[in-house]
């Protein structure tokens, strides 16, 4: 039922699909999930709280902008969607959920995260893309089992010292911030696998030769006058990358690469976040 319900919901006049969902979800689905995705809700019906057994739960593209404290009941549940609605700010019962570990807040209001989000233990995954941050939460740097950061399109310039913490992260993700420089805690985080900072403001990176982990740097409409020297192996991409090699010095002045000196393979392509 879980998997077939968006379809079913979708055939519904919106109007009437609240009280056609609370009527009709009876039973906990065969499949642990919930989708009630882009159906139009402006509240989440309380019925579907229930189902104290329930693993997933996708809420997004709706018009959400607050949670019922019923939702603290679903203590199993792992992944939860609440991306593209109307969040100002996280429903304290999202903190409840102690055993989630994947957790969508993007393209909502968001201008702050709760201090309360240190009880999400469990939490791998974290995506805050298009909010309002105008710098990363603190309390981000105490998910310690955090492997993913999503916090593209917000307005952030710098990112804490603390994060060097999370010792478990491998890949960030902050394309389409206001960062002027690159951000120096990265450097001090040698598991890192994937590093992007496309579309900011950065002039100039640093080696990131000394990262071992470190397997893709997505660095693209960056203002910058040099690529960031890279292990053997690591992919970039952006100006200069393999594709387009850096310009060459030539006492002090920079001599651009001639077309006819270029490689030919094809520019590289941005790859799709994890």
């Amino acid at each position: 039922m879980g998997n077939s319900l968006k379809a079913v919901v979708a055939l519904v006049p919106s109007s009437k699909c609240q009280k056609y969902l609370v009527e009709e979800l009876e039973e906990m689905p065969v499949d642990r999930m919930v989708d009630l995705s882009g159906c139009q809700l402006r509240r989440l019906p309380l019925h579907v709280c229930s189902f104290r057994e329930l693993v997933k739960l996708y809420l997004s593209d709706n018009n959400l902008h607050h949670l019922p404290a019923e939702l603290e009941q679903l203590q199993n549940l792992q992944i939860l969607a609440l991306d593209f609605n109307n969040f100002k700010a996280l429903p304290s019962a999202v903190c409840a959920l102690k055993q989630l570990c994947i957790l969508y807040l993007g393209n909502n209001k968001l201008c702050s995260l709760p201090s309360e989000l240190r009880l999400l233990r469990n939490l791998r995954t974290l995506w805050v893309e298009s909010n309002c941050l105008q710098s990363l939460p603190e309390v981000v740097c105490e998910l310690r089992l955090l492997k993913t950061l999503h916090a593209g399109s917000n307005a952030l310039r710098s990112l804490p010292g603390r994060l060097r913490q999370l010792r478990e992260l491998r890949s960030i993700w902050l394309s389409g911030n206001l960062l002027v420089d690159f951000p120096p805690v990265l450097l001090d985080m040698p598991l890192l696998e994937v590093i992007d900072v496309d579309r900011n403001s950065i002039r100039f990176f640093p080696s990131l030769a000394h990262l071992p982990a470190l397997k893709l740097v997505i660095y693209d409409h960056n203002p910058c006058r040099n690529a960031p020297k890279v292990a053997k192996g690591v992919r970039r991409v952006g100006r200069w990358s393999e594709e387009s090699p850096e310009p060459r010095k030539r006492s002090g002045a920079v001599i651009e690469i001639a077309p006819h000196e270029r490689p030919s393979p094809p520019p590289a392509t941005k790859p799709e976040p994890e």
